[in-house]
């Protein structure tokens, strides 16, 4: 079991699909899959590993609604995205309908120099695209997090560009877009 990554244009039977790579492991993005199909990869591959069958086939599999992720990273956008570290004094995480976050962080964890500088994903699952990043937008405000910078407000932007609200985004929109 791994994971498959492919570009996509356009929809339906006129889309165009390229293959990028595969990976024997979950990618970090594996909350989106698991949102839009109800399934838990994560339970599916430790059950693999231990000898036993992947527990559906393709065709047991459907997709329902859209899902984003947002990555909240301890770091400076404005000065080139550069790493913050330090104590966390207060950290509060968004609950709600179709809100998901994923950490090991809380109120008193030292974010260190040492390692990545994740401190969450914040996914978001709602029937329709706009309201998963409206959804993903009320989750990133009401997020806390004190000690450190974080991209968060950025990422709230982001949502909200027109380009992103549109579906018209390529691996240049923030160095296109980021003023």
């Amino acid at each position: 079991a791994g994971t498959v990554e492919f570009l996509v244009e356009g929809t339906g039977d006129d889309a165009t699909l390229a293959f990028l790579e595969m990976n024997t492991r979950l990618q970090v993005e594996h909350p989106v899959t698991e949102a839009v199909t109800g399934r838990d990869l994560v339970h599916a591959q430790l059950e693999v590993a231990s000898g036993a069958a992947l527990p559906w086939s393709q065709d047991q599999i459907s997709v329902r609604g859209h899902a984003i992720e947002c990555r909240v990273y301890a770091e400076h956008p404005a000065d080139h995205f550069l790493p913050d570290s330090g104590m966390l004094l207060r950290y509060q995480e968004p609950v709600g309908p179709g809100i998901r976050v994923d950490t090991g962080v809380v109120t008193g964890s030292l974010v260190s120099s040492h390692y990545d500088a994740l401190l969450a994903k914040v996914i978001t699952h709602a029937d329709t695209r706009a309201t998963a990043l409206a959804r993903a937008g009320a989750a990133l405000a009401r997020f806390v997090v004190l000690g450190v910078r974080t991209n968060i407000e950025l990422i709230g932007r982001v949502l909200r560009h027109p380009r992103v609200v549109d579906g018209r985004v390529d691996t240049a929109f923030l160095e296109s877009e980021l003023d």
